[in-house]
């Protein structure tokens, strides 16, 4: 089959995102980074699924399954989704490859993209992409707390002030059947359109959830999970609080959130940055008691969170954070002629050798285009080497931040720089 190519040449996807250079895989590295120090182990996720995974675990009531899925059939006739969030897979994994057999808790992380069928919007992409964590078997509010702090430490090390965290309960198994009929008696009383009461059939927690402002001016009054938390499920939450003080990691009380997966119970949270407009969250999560039995495993707890790799970046931009995006590479060759280039071909695959990131002017270029690439580049030194050097044995190394300019022997080139790298 061929396909013409379209007016104007191709296009990306609308809503999908791309970076070129360091800016994302910064912030992507940095929130990982945070996440190694706790012990977490990285997990590779299939990128998708049996459908029925998501029906399930995430439930068919939210918006996820219900209208933003990618699925379809493929060519043996079995419905599969594109993955719209990671712990559904995770706890799937964990089950199916008997990891909870072990030691607990099961503690994993995961990168990469994830997919919702959304109107693209600034902050709301349909290929979005995350930072996961799972720490699974282990029902410790101790546990929570860790795993709030890593997200929390995350964004503090891409150098964000300007969000908080907001936490609360979302009840147990003994809390949320009461809750639930007092909650569905309150919503009985109201306006509402026959979708929005449907909703509330399936999960009446999630109208709670509604932005339109006039379900919300109906809302005022109705009775919230946090005062109605079991005696286990309210000293849960408290030593959550106490542990989070013991961490130094600052928080607010929210009750009246509700996440967007039905899975969540007990500690539930969401990092909120105002200064990305309706698209606020940059990061969410909490405790999901039931998940793991729901999708045929063990009646193992887990807890853990979902931290927008896409929204963490709009977030620097807007505080112009300096969380060091580092230059593409740290040394850059500049060879005036054949025989330089034949001479810094060699030193520039020497210093890659000994793990240095170094690239060459290929193509020729004059020296003001060669040096114009190297600021580019945003490398620490320039290697320049001309036929003169070549003759004197020498070749120049440039530091690019200050314009100093020092000769080194050509056969000490890869060991001077090395140094001059650890110095600086």
């Amino acid at each position: 089959m061929s396909a013409s190519v379209p007016a104007g040449g191709f296009a990306a996807p609308k809503g999908i995102p791309e970076y070129v250079g360091p800016e994302f895989t910064t912030v992507r590295d940095t929130l990982v980074r945070e996440a190694d120090r706790a012990g977490y182990a990285h997990i590779e996720l299939p990128v998708f699924e049996d459908t029925a995974l998501y029906a399930r675990g995430v439930g068919e009531s939210t918006d996820v399954v219900s209208k933003e899925m990618y699925s379809f059939d493929d060519r043996g006739g079995r419905s599969v989704t594109l993955r719209p969030e990671g712990t559904a897979g995770v706890v799937r994994s964990v089950i199916e490859h008997g990891l909870d057999r072990g030691g607990l808790p099961v503690k994993l992380r995961y990168t990469g993209p994830f997919f919702r069928y959304e109107r693209p919007q600034a902050g709301r992409f349909r290929q979005l992409q995350q930072v996961g964590v799972e720490a699974i078997g282990v029902d410790d509010p101790a546990l929570d707390a860790e795993v709030l702090a890593v997200a929390d430490a995350g964004f503090r090390a891409l150098g964000l002030r300007g969000y908080r965290l907001e936490i609360t309960s979302l009840g147990d198994a003994t809390t949320r059947p009461q809750y639930r009929a007092e909650l569905t008696r309150f919503l009985e009383k109201l306006d509402l359109d026959e979708a929005t009461r449907e909703r509330a059939r399936i999960n009446p927690l999630r109208v709670l959830d509604d932005k339109r402002p006039e379900v919300r001016a109906q809302l005022d009054g109705a009775p919230l999970m946090i005062d109605h938390l079991s005696d286990e499920a309210a000293a849960h939450h408290a030593a959550v609080k106490r542990y989070l003080d013991d961490l130094g990691v600052a928080y607010v009380e929210n009750p009246w959130m509700v996440r967007g997966l039905d899975y969540y119970t007990k500690t539930t949270f969401e990092f909120v940055h105002d200064g990305l407009g309706s698209q606020s969250g940059i990061g969410g999560g909490g405790r999901y008691d039931g998940l793991m039995a729901e999708l045929g495993g063990q009646a193992l707890s887990g807890v853990g969170f979902g931290l927008g790799v896409d929204r963490a970046l709009l977030a620097c931009r807007v505080e112009e954070a300096g969380h060091d995006a580092a230059g593409r590479v740290e040394v850059f060759g500049v060879p005036l002629g054949d025989a330089a280039k034949e001479r810094l071909v060699g030193i520039v695959g020497s210093l890659r050798r000994a793990g240095i990131r170094a690239d060459l002017a290929y193509g020729n270029r004059g020296l003001k285009g060669a040096m114009k690439a190297a600021d580019r580049s945003g490398a620490r030194f320039a290697l320049v080497l001309g036929d003169r050097d070549l003759e004197a044995g020498e070749i120049q190394v440039k530091d690019l931040a200050d314009g100093s300019q020092t000769a080194v022997a050509l056969d000490d080139a890869a060991a001077a720089v090395d140094r001059a790298l650890h110095e600086g």
